[in-house]
């Protein structure tokens, strides 16, 4: 179980390096990011909650998401001077956009089929 745990700690690293190099190589589209920040988010779910169910992680993972996405609505001005860091910025985001609902969706799903098909068999 200790080795499922440092696997999934190890994949949500990766995750969020991709992440954090996508953002800073111009070529990138900027939607590639919060696909990536899906598939961070879930795995992190992994290794925080490594009993519970591969969906439970993915509903944990959508939640948060979108949670986040719907508090760069809220502006107060605390809030707005977290978002000005750079960790604030990565984390919280800076404004709220329908399409990164999307890219939620199909990071967190993208990260639950890529458990359910290549990790199950190699982890558990």
């Amino acid at each position: 179980m200790k080795s499922n745990r440092l696997n999934y700690f190890i994949i949500a690293l990766l995750v969020m390096l991709l992440g954090i190099f996508s953002r800073k190589i111009s070529g990138i589209p900027l939607f590639i990011g919060d696909v990536l920040y899906a598939v961070l988010i879930y795995f992190g779910f992994r290794f925080l909650f490594i009993e519970s169910k591969k969906s439970t992680s993915l509903l944990l993972s959508l939640l948060f998401c979108f949670g986040i996405e719907i508090l760069q609505l809220v502006q107060i001005d605390w809030l707005i001077a977290i978002r000005k860091t750079t960790l604030g910025h990565y984390i919280l985001g800076q404004g709220f956009l329908w399409l990164d609902l999307f890219c939620y969706v199909i990071g967190s799903l993208a990260a639950y089929c890529f458990d359910k098909l290549f990790l199950s068999s190699r982890i558990n």
